[in-house]
Protein backbone atom coordinates (compact mmCIF):
# COMPACT_ATOMS: atom_id res chain seq x y z
CA UNK A 1 0.00 0.00 0.00
CA UNK A 2 1.61 3.12 -1.05
CA UNK A 3 2.41 5.24 1.74
CA UNK A 4 0.77 8.76 0.42
CA UNK A 5 -2.50 6.97 0.04
CA UNK A 6 -2.71 7.00 3.87
CA UNK A 7 -3.12 10.02 6.49
CA UNK A 8 -1.53 10.61 10.16
CA UNK A 9 -4.28 12.72 11.58
CA UNK A 10 -2.17 14.64 14.16
CA UNK A 11 -2.40 14.36 17.62
CA UNK A 12 -3.54 17.97 17.98
CA UNK A 13 -5.47 17.90 14.94
CA UNK A 14 -7.83 20.88 14.20
CA UNK A 15 -11.10 19.85 12.91
CA UNK A 16 -12.74 23.23 11.26
CA UNK A 17 -16.88 22.32 11.34
CA UNK A 18 -19.72 24.10 9.71
CA UNK A 19 -23.37 23.53 10.76
CA UNK A 20 -22.34 22.93 14.16
CA UNK A 21 -25.34 23.83 15.72
CA UNK A 22 -27.67 20.86 15.01
CA UNK A 23 -27.77 17.08 14.28
CA UNK A 24 -24.43 15.32 12.62
CA UNK A 25 -22.18 18.44 13.05
CA UNK A 26 -23.49 19.25 16.37
CA UNK A 27 -22.74 15.57 17.74
CA UNK A 28 -19.26 15.65 15.68
CA UNK A 29 -18.17 19.10 17.24
CA UNK A 30 -19.07 17.65 20.68
CA UNK A 31 -17.08 14.82 20.39
CA UNK A 32 -13.79 17.23 19.27
CA UNK A 33 -14.74 19.45 22.11
CA UNK A 34 -14.45 16.06 24.18
CA UNK A 35 -10.86 15.01 23.02
CA UNK A 36 -8.04 15.92 25.18
CA UNK A 37 -5.54 16.69 22.71
CA UNK A 38 -8.09 18.09 19.30
CA UNK A 39 -9.03 21.32 18.44
CA UNK A 40 -12.14 22.63 17.14
CA UNK A 41 -13.54 25.51 15.05
CA UNK A 42 -17.13 25.66 15.30
CA UNK A 43 -19.20 27.22 13.24
CA UNK A 44 -22.58 28.44 13.16
CA UNK A 45 -24.97 31.21 11.38
CA UNK A 46 -24.95 32.29 15.00
CA UNK A 47 -22.13 31.08 16.48
CA UNK A 48 -23.35 32.43 20.20
CA UNK A 49 -26.03 29.44 20.58
CA UNK A 50 -23.33 27.24 20.51
CA UNK A 51 -22.32 28.70 23.95
CA UNK A 52 -24.06 26.47 25.65
CA UNK A 53 -23.77 23.18 23.63
CA UNK A 54 -19.89 22.80 23.53
CA UNK A 55 -17.67 21.97 26.18
CA UNK A 56 -15.68 25.70 26.49
CA UNK A 57 -11.69 25.87 26.74
CA UNK A 58 -8.61 26.73 24.85
CA UNK A 59 -9.08 24.65 22.48
CA UNK A 60 -12.59 25.34 21.14
CA UNK A 61 -13.41 28.42 19.25
CA UNK A 62 -16.48 29.66 17.94
CA UNK A 63 -16.95 31.69 14.60
CA UNK A 64 -20.26 33.08 12.69
CA UNK A 65 -20.17 31.88 9.27
CA UNK A 66 -22.81 31.95 7.05
CA UNK A 67 -21.86 29.71 4.13
CA UNK A 68 -23.49 31.55 1.58
CA UNK A 69 -21.50 34.34 1.70
CA UNK A 70 -17.75 34.65 0.26
CA UNK A 71 -16.64 37.33 2.42
CA UNK A 72 -18.07 35.35 5.41
CA UNK A 73 -16.08 31.76 4.64
CA UNK A 74 -12.79 33.90 3.94
CA UNK A 75 -13.45 35.86 7.30
CA UNK A 76 -14.15 32.25 9.07
CA UNK A 77 -10.71 30.64 7.59
CA UNK A 78 -8.74 33.12 8.47
CA UNK A 79 -9.88 33.59 12.45
CA UNK A 80 -9.27 29.75 12.68
CA UNK A 81 -5.75 30.62 11.40
CA UNK A 82 -5.28 33.19 13.71
CA UNK A 83 -6.58 30.96 16.41
CA UNK A 84 -4.55 27.72 15.92
CA UNK A 85 -2.70 28.20 13.09
CA UNK A 86 -3.53 25.37 11.16
CA UNK A 87 -6.37 23.37 10.18
CA UNK A 88 -6.47 19.69 9.73
CA UNK A 89 -10.09 18.45 8.63
CA UNK A 90 -12.45 20.42 7.11
CA UNK A 91 -15.90 19.16 7.19
CA UNK A 92 -18.72 21.03 5.27
CA UNK A 93 -21.78 19.92 6.67
CA UNK A 94 -24.00 22.68 6.64
CA UNK A 95 -26.80 22.83 4.33
CA UNK A 96 -30.56 22.04 4.66
CA UNK A 97 -33.23 20.51 2.63
CA UNK A 98 -36.03 22.06 0.07
CA UNK A 99 -39.14 19.82 -0.80
CA UNK A 100 -41.62 20.44 -3.31
CA UNK A 101 -42.67 20.13 -6.91
CA UNK A 102 -39.47 21.27 -8.75
CA UNK A 103 -41.87 22.86 -11.54
CA UNK A 104 -43.09 25.39 -8.54
CA UNK A 105 -39.35 26.64 -9.26
CA UNK A 106 -41.02 28.18 -12.74
CA UNK A 107 -42.59 30.97 -9.95
CA UNK A 108 -40.21 33.70 -8.79
CA UNK A 109 -41.18 32.34 -4.79
CA UNK A 110 -39.83 28.93 -5.92
CA UNK A 111 -37.06 29.66 -8.16
CA UNK A 112 -35.69 32.06 -5.33
CA UNK A 113 -35.61 29.27 -2.99
CA UNK A 114 -34.42 26.84 -5.35
CA UNK A 115 -31.66 29.12 -6.16
CA UNK A 116 -30.91 29.40 -2.21
CA UNK A 117 -30.73 25.68 -2.14
CA UNK A 118 -28.12 25.43 -4.54
CA UNK A 119 -25.66 28.73 -3.50
CA UNK A 120 -25.96 26.91 0.16
CA UNK A 121 -25.55 23.32 -0.28
CA UNK A 122 -22.88 23.96 -3.11
CA UNK A 123 -21.12 26.77 -3.72
CA UNK A 124 -20.49 27.17 0.33
CA UNK A 125 -18.93 23.54 -0.01
CA UNK A 126 -17.16 24.14 -2.86
CA UNK A 127 -15.66 27.19 -1.28
CA UNK A 128 -14.36 25.98 1.48
CA UNK A 129 -13.33 22.92 0.14
CA UNK A 130 -10.33 25.49 -1.82
CA UNK A 131 -9.45 27.33 0.99
CA UNK A 132 -8.62 24.23 2.52
CA UNK A 133 -6.79 22.73 0.13
CA UNK A 134 -4.68 26.06 0.08
CA UNK A 135 -4.51 25.77 3.88
CA UNK A 136 -3.20 21.94 3.91
CA UNK A 137 -0.48 22.73 1.09
CA UNK A 138 0.63 26.24 2.35
CA UNK A 139 -0.41 26.85 5.74
CA UNK A 140 0.22 23.68 7.75
CA UNK A 141 3.82 22.91 7.08
CA UNK A 142 4.59 26.22 9.38
CA UNK A 143 3.47 24.63 11.88
CA UNK A 144 3.78 20.91 11.64
CA UNK A 145 2.40 18.64 9.20
CA UNK A 146 1.14 19.12 5.78
CA UNK A 147 -1.84 17.64 4.29
CA UNK A 148 -5.17 17.22 5.48
CA UNK A 149 -8.69 15.51 4.96
CA UNK A 150 -11.78 16.81 3.55
CA UNK A 151 -15.19 15.29 4.47
CA UNK A 152 -17.88 16.69 2.49
CA UNK A 153 -21.30 15.53 3.63
CA UNK A 154 -23.99 15.06 0.97
CA UNK A 155 -26.24 12.02 1.75
CA UNK A 156 -27.36 9.54 0.11
CA UNK A 157 -29.13 12.34 -2.51
CA UNK A 158 -26.05 12.93 -3.55
CA UNK A 159 -26.39 9.40 -5.44
CA UNK A 160 -29.62 9.01 -5.81
CA UNK A 161 -32.30 11.10 -6.59
CA UNK A 162 -35.63 10.68 -5.17
CA UNK A 163 -39.11 12.45 -6.18
CA UNK A 164 -39.80 15.96 -4.45
CA UNK A 165 -36.07 16.86 -3.71
CA UNK A 166 -34.70 17.77 -7.56
CA UNK A 167 -32.64 21.06 -5.98
CA UNK A 168 -31.34 19.19 -3.37
CA UNK A 169 -30.21 16.77 -5.20
CA UNK A 170 -28.91 18.99 -7.67
CA UNK A 171 -26.73 20.60 -5.05
CA UNK A 172 -25.19 17.81 -3.49
CA UNK A 173 -24.89 15.53 -6.69
CA UNK A 174 -22.54 18.66 -7.35
CA UNK A 175 -20.22 18.14 -4.09
CA UNK A 176 -20.06 14.88 -5.22
CA UNK A 177 -18.57 15.90 -8.88
CA UNK A 178 -16.37 18.37 -7.73
CA UNK A 179 -15.49 16.25 -4.75
CA UNK A 180 -13.98 13.44 -6.96
CA UNK A 181 -12.69 16.21 -9.60
CA UNK A 182 -10.71 17.83 -6.80
CA UNK A 183 -9.72 14.66 -5.09
CA UNK A 184 -7.67 13.72 -8.57
CA UNK A 185 -6.21 17.54 -8.75
CA UNK A 186 -4.09 17.70 -6.26
CA UNK A 187 -0.36 15.93 -6.12
CA UNK A 188 -0.01 13.28 -4.23
CA UNK A 189 3.08 14.69 -2.24
CA UNK A 190 0.67 17.66 -0.73
CA UNK A 191 -0.77 14.75 1.67
CA UNK A 192 -4.32 15.72 0.43
CA UNK A 193 -7.46 13.44 1.40
CA UNK A 194 -11.13 13.42 0.47
CA UNK A 195 -13.82 11.43 1.60
CA UNK A 196 -17.57 12.11 0.56
CA UNK A 197 -20.13 11.53 3.40
CA UNK A 198 -23.71 9.93 2.59
CA UNK A 199 -25.53 9.60 5.47
CA UNK A 200 -29.19 8.10 5.19
CA UNK A 201 -32.02 8.89 7.91
CA UNK A 202 -30.67 10.58 10.89
CA UNK A 203 -32.09 11.61 14.29
CA UNK A 204 -31.81 15.42 13.89
CA UNK A 205 -33.77 18.55 12.93
CA UNK A 206 -32.94 18.45 9.03
CA UNK A 207 -36.60 17.32 8.31
CA UNK A 208 -37.68 19.80 10.49
CA UNK A 209 -36.23 23.06 11.04
CA UNK A 210 -33.91 22.26 8.48
CA UNK A 211 -36.14 21.83 5.70
CA UNK A 212 -37.23 24.51 3.44
CA UNK A 213 -40.82 23.81 1.08
CA UNK A 214 -41.72 24.99 -2.24
CA UNK A 215 -45.69 25.53 -2.88
CA UNK A 216 -47.32 22.74 -4.23
CA UNK A 217 -47.85 22.78 -8.23
CA UNK A 218 -51.61 22.12 -9.13
CA UNK A 219 -50.64 19.71 -11.33
CA UNK A 220 -49.43 17.84 -8.37
CA UNK A 221 -51.98 17.81 -5.85
CA UNK A 222 -53.57 14.04 -6.29
CA UNK A 223 -52.12 12.39 -2.84
CA UNK A 224 -50.97 9.43 -4.89
CA UNK A 225 -48.32 11.74 -6.43
CA UNK A 226 -44.61 10.75 -5.29
CA UNK A 227 -44.02 14.05 -4.09
CA UNK A 228 -46.98 14.05 -1.68
CA UNK A 229 -45.96 10.37 -0.95
CA UNK A 230 -42.14 11.26 -0.04
CA UNK A 231 -43.72 14.27 1.96
CA UNK A 232 -45.95 11.92 4.16
CA UNK A 233 -42.33 10.15 4.99
CA UNK A 234 -40.59 12.92 5.81
CA UNK A 235 -43.37 14.33 8.16
CA UNK A 236 -44.20 10.94 10.11
CA UNK A 237 -43.07 10.30 13.26
CA UNK A 238 -43.00 6.87 13.51
CA UNK A 239 -40.26 6.95 10.47
CA UNK A 240 -38.33 9.12 12.19
CA UNK A 241 -38.14 6.78 15.07
CA UNK A 242 -36.00 4.60 12.75
CA UNK A 243 -33.66 7.04 12.04
CA UNK A 244 -30.24 6.63 13.28
CA UNK A 245 -29.21 8.63 16.20
CA UNK A 246 -26.37 11.71 14.68
CA UNK A 247 -24.11 10.46 17.55
CA UNK A 248 -23.23 7.50 16.05
CA UNK A 249 -22.65 8.99 12.26
CA UNK A 250 -20.49 11.01 13.76
CA UNK A 251 -18.61 8.66 15.29
CA UNK A 252 -18.14 6.72 12.08
CA UNK A 253 -16.99 10.55 10.13
CA UNK A 254 -14.43 10.56 13.26
CA UNK A 255 -13.09 6.98 12.60
CA UNK A 256 -13.00 6.91 8.99
CA UNK A 257 -10.19 9.62 9.50
CA UNK A 258 -8.56 8.18 12.14
CA UNK A 259 -8.06 4.47 10.26
CA UNK A 260 -6.25 6.37 7.47
CA UNK A 261 -3.21 5.64 8.92
CA UNK A 262 -3.54 2.37 8.17
CA UNK A 263 -6.28 2.27 5.58
CA UNK A 264 -6.89 5.04 2.72
CA UNK A 265 -10.28 7.02 3.23
CA UNK A 266 -12.86 5.87 0.44
CA UNK A 267 -14.17 7.91 -1.94
CA UNK A 268 -17.67 7.85 -0.64
CA UNK A 269 -19.15 6.39 2.42
CA UNK A 270 -22.31 5.69 2.92
CA UNK A 271 -23.91 5.88 6.59
CA UNK A 272 -26.44 3.90 7.85
CA UNK A 273 -27.45 0.19 6.46
CA UNK A 274 -30.18 2.32 4.11
CA UNK A 275 -27.67 4.73 2.77
CA UNK A 276 -25.72 1.46 1.57
CA UNK A 277 -28.56 -0.70 0.01
CA UNK A 278 -29.35 2.47 -1.80
CA UNK A 279 -25.73 2.86 -3.17
CA UNK A 280 -25.79 -0.80 -4.06
CA UNK A 281 -29.63 -0.72 -5.82
CA UNK A 282 -28.16 2.08 -7.72
CA UNK A 283 -25.12 0.71 -8.67
CA UNK A 284 -26.89 -2.36 -9.96
CA UNK A 285 -29.44 -0.62 -11.97
CA UNK A 286 -27.04 1.60 -13.65
CA UNK A 287 -24.62 -1.52 -14.32
CA UNK A 288 -28.33 -3.46 -15.60
CA UNK A 289 -29.12 -0.51 -17.98
CA UNK A 290 -25.52 0.06 -19.37
CA UNK A 291 -25.87 -4.00 -20.63
CA UNK A 292 -29.29 -3.11 -22.09
CA UNK A 293 -28.47 -0.60 -24.22
CA UNK A 294 -24.23 -1.28 -24.58
CA UNK A 295 -24.97 -2.10 -28.44
CA UNK A 296 -26.37 1.20 -28.91
CA UNK A 297 -23.47 2.92 -27.18
CA UNK A 298 -20.84 1.64 -29.22
CA UNK A 299 -22.59 1.59 -32.37
CA UNK A 300 -21.46 5.30 -32.61
CA UNK A 301 -17.65 4.21 -32.69
CA UNK A 302 -16.29 4.44 -36.08
CA UNK A 303 -14.56 0.93 -37.77
CA UNK A 304 -11.00 1.80 -38.39
CA UNK A 305 -11.42 1.01 -42.28
CA UNK A 306 -14.23 4.12 -42.18
CA UNK A 307 -12.47 6.52 -40.57
CA UNK A 308 -10.77 8.77 -42.93
CA UNK A 309 -14.00 8.96 -45.30
CA UNK A 310 -16.68 9.31 -42.31
CA UNK A 311 -14.04 12.36 -41.62
CA UNK A 312 -14.19 13.63 -45.20
CA UNK A 313 -17.73 13.09 -45.05
CA UNK A 314 -17.74 14.85 -41.86
CA UNK A 315 -15.59 17.84 -42.85
CA UNK A 316 -17.86 17.86 -46.03
CA UNK A 317 -21.30 18.41 -44.01
CA UNK A 318 -19.66 21.54 -41.94
CA UNK A 319 -18.82 23.11 -45.62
Amino acid sequence: MAAENLYNLPADAVWFITGSSSGMGLALAQQIASHPTHRLVATARNSSKLYDLLRRSERVHLVDLDVTSDNAIDAAVESALSKFGRIDVMVNNAGYGLMGDSESALQPEGQAKARKQVETNLWGAMRLTLHAVRVFRDENPKNGQQGGVVLNVTSLGGFAGFPGTAFYHAAKFGVEGFTESMRKEVRPDWNIHFCIIEPGGTSSNFASSSMDWLAPHISYVAADSPTRAMEGYIKSPDMRKTWTPAERVAGAMYQVVALAKSKPLPTRLPLTEGAWQVVKSEIAAVDKELEEFKALSLSVEIDETNKAGQFLLGNNWGN
